[in-house]
């Protein structure tokens, strides 16, 4: 759940005052009634700004202080929440480091411990004590020690400074700085990110894990269960979670992984919610979302709906329809495709839902009516005229002139970097090919070589040769279509004949080929793999994309942001009672709410929470998407809820009204004691427009109730040993 551009501040429109002319009435009150259901469940604000919101939270129900959220000096709830493998969230819940996050988001690990012999993708996996947790290679989870702003840091000494190129070398030197003096004598991490456009700037210093084991998982058929049907889908009953430890030095401090590491002792842990859930329960989510773009104009979020989503969409259709089969047909491309699948599933359904609550919800023209009120504002006084009068205006020109840059970059990252993977060995070969002398001069030619030699196993592992080839065909015809490159059409000629070619005799789509001719690699290998078929048309594609999309698409990205920036700002002076609050941007945020069901259309009422009953009228529909193992049928025959149930029944999933994205998976949902209630890992399909618009009535945020996780883990899966690890917070 990545985005390519990142467009970065949302404000929350509130009383709009001062506006006297008629006209502006209805955007008055258009406005001010969206503000007004939006104060609670919009926004991701950050924990170090939280003070500012306390006392609304209080009036939703919440008890405990601003220091208990985020405190530097003291521990505090900020010091459970891990960012889990630089995309997710999760978060501790032992004193011994016991880390819960997404079954999804441990999924690449989970599939790298995979074999046909080992099928923990099928079947699940428990370590049944310390030695038999399984280490991650270069998997981290890392928590944040502080958040700073240094604005006024990063721009000191630019106080009437014009020059382009002296501000950023001032604010480079200024930044390197900052981060020196967090990080000196530390053994800490640290950057400094912009936020609002550059109208802000924050310090994040940061404690990075490298040890991080695998501890459990549940099978597929809970983890996954719902598979791509019920992505995005309410109602849920995905047992979406897994578990993993993350160890330390002696010390307590990181240290790369060592057969003496020990569990590490954390600053604060999460205690688990245990009680009965009602409507209306106070619900938190702190963790790290990945990307929002709320300020984005009318022209380009029209350009997003209409053209650049569908055209995704599209691409990843055909991939999937080669991947969903072959997976369908053997249990050995099951596990290698299983990671890889999800992965191009998941933003594929999400885009299709985008696409959907967007228009259903008419938000071009709603950006068109907010985009009037702002020029009705900017038009009060002559500086706020001559400051942010024509912005708009402009934004919505430089999108019209320049999408088709942001449209060649994404069907480009669609086909070269999503698309067929012989692409990704390509790429080895093509940094081999270009820095050939700079590694001979250096001698560290034989040291590459090795690396990729060493890498190729990884690679074919989850590698088959005519399912990359069938994603090939239909892909490489709709990205030629879609990019309009006459050369690289010519290039290829038919398809068909260019795919046999490449598949039969290329270095890049068979192990045997690519290992010996990487063993045999010498100055005239140069010129020998330049002939090859794949490697010839990845260089000639990759070739077009760098040098011809790729500057012209940062330059408009450039120019937007400059925009955005004074856009924002505007935003800031002219409406200054307003809530605001800075777009996602993968930094630790927090989102408050309650447990709520939605009405998402006419006729349509969507309940709060789901059951395992649900689960078992899933199962007997004989959707695959939703098989079962027996042991879940006989335990629900008999009702073995054992502590875990509420009033009966066993609760799976429910839904909140938290503003959440991508990278929120993972996410700790807490009450109002800041006890975990469960793990947040999904939006509603309604939902997913909340990247751009946020709608109070459709959007949800979807939970895997922690009574549920302890109950697979405990009774379903006899691995209560881990439920021994919690500590019960009621």
């Amino acid at each position: 759940m990545t985005g390519q551009v990142l467009f970065g501040r949302m404000v929350i429109f509130g009383t709009l005052e001062k506006i006297n002319m008629k006209k502006n009435i209805g955007l008055i009150l258009i406005f001010a009634s969206l503000s007004f259901r939006m104060l609670a469940e919009e926004g991701m604000l950050i924990p170090s700004l939280i003070a500012a919101f306390e006392s609304d939270m209080k009036a939703k129900g919440m008890k405990l202080s601003a220091s208990d959220i985020y405190s530097v000096n003291n521990s505090s709830l900020k010091d459970a929440i891990m960012h889990f493998g630089g995309g997710c969230s999760a978060e501790l819940v032992s004193s011994k480091g016991l880390l819960l996050t997404n079954h999804h988001c441990g999924y690449s690990q989970i599939q790298s411990h995979s074999s046909l012999e080992k099928d923990y993708l099928k079947y699940g996996f428990w370590a049944k004590d310390l030695s038999e947790e399984l280490p991650n290679p270069g998997l981290t989870a890392s928590r944040m020690v502080r958040i700073d702003d240094v604005t006024d840091a990063v721009m000191f000494g630019l106080e009437g400074v014009t020059d382009k190129a002296k501000i950023e070398a001032a604010m480079k030197k200024n930044i390197e700085q900052l981060i020196k003096d967090a990080t000196n004598g530390t053994h800490y991490d640290a950057e400094v990110k912009p936020f609002n456009y550059g109208n802000d700037y924050y310090l994040i210093v940061k404690e990075v894990f490298k040890d991080v084991r695998f501890v459990g998982t549940p099978p597929n058929s809970i983890g996954k269960f719902g598979g791509d049907t019920d992505n995005w889908v309410w109602p849920r009953h995905t047992g979406d979670f897994s578990v993993f430890r993350i160890y330390a030095g002696p010390d307590n401090k990181p240290a790369d992984f060592s057969k003496e590491n020990q569990p590490y002792s954390p600053l604060h842990f999460l205690k688990i919610s245990f009680k009965d859930r009602k409507p209306n329960d106070f619900t938190m989510v702190y963790g790290f979302p990945g990307t929002t773009e709320q300020h984005v104009s009318s022209g380009y979020l029209s350009f997003i709906i209409e053209k650049e989503r569908p055209a995704r969409i599209k691409m990843r259709e055909k991939s999937l329809s080669v991947i969903d089969a072959a997976m369908r047909a053997s249990d050995e491309v099951r596990i290698k495709y299983a990671a890889k699948q999800a992965s191009i599933a998941n933003a594929y359904k999400k885009w299709i839902g985008q696409i959907d609550g967007l228009k259903r919800l008419d938000a071009i023209q709603i950006k068109l009516e907010r985009e009037s009120a702002y020029n009705a504002k900017a038009a009060e006084k002559p500086e706020w005229k001559k400051a942010y009068g024509s912005v708009i205006e402009e934004m919505n020109k430089l999108a019209k002139d320049n999408v088709q840059w942001e449209f060649k970059y994404s069907m480009a990252i669609e086909y070269l970097y999503v698309g067929p993977e012989l692409y990704k060995l390509a790429r080895n070969i093509d940094d081999l090919v270009k820095n050939y002398t700079t590694y001979s001069e250096k001698g560290t030619l034989n040291a590459q070589i090795d690396k990729l030699i060493n890498g190729a196993d990884g690679f074919f592992k989850n590698y088959d040769a005519n399912v990359d080839q069938k994603i090939f065909e239909l892909l490489t015809e709709e990205f030629l279509k879609q990019y309009g490159n006459e050369d690289l059409s010519k290039l290829v000629g038919d398809v068909s004949t260019m795919s046999k070619l490449i598949y039969s005799k290329s270095i890049l789509t068979n192990k045997d080929r690519y290992v010996a001719f990487l063993k045999k690699f010498k100055g005239t290998s140069v010129k020998k793999v330049q002939k090859d078929a794949g490697y010839r048309l990845f260089s000639a594609c990759n070739t077009d994309f760098r040098n011809a999309v790729v500057p012209s698409y940062y330059a408009y990205n450039d120019k937007m942001t400059e925009l955005l920036k004074v856009y924002v700002a505007g935003k800031y002076e002219m409406f200054p009672d307003a809530k605001h609050w800075a777009d996602a941007n993968s930094t630790l945020r927090v989102t408050y709410g309650q447990l709520e069901g939605s009405a998402p259309a006419d006729g349509m009422m969507y309940t709060e929470h789901t059951t395992l009953d649900g689960i078992i009228a899933k199962y007997n529909t004989g959707n695959p998407d939703f098989e079962l193992l027996p042991r879940m049928i006989d335990l629900h025959k008999k009702k073995d809820y054992g502590k875990y149930a509420q009033n009966g029944e066993l609760w799976v999933c429910f839904t909140g009204s938290n503003h959440t994205t991508g990278g929120n998976s993972g996410s700790p949902v807490l009450d109002e004691n800041g006890y975990l209630m469960g793990l947040n890992f999904d939006r509603t399909w309604e939902s997913t427009m909340s990247d751009y618009m946020f709608d109070p009535n459709r959007c949800r945020n979807i939970v895997v109730d922690i009574r549920y996780v302890m109950w697979v883990m405990d009774v379903y899966s006899g691995a209560g040993h881990l439920v021994d690890e919690m500590v019960m917070g009621y």
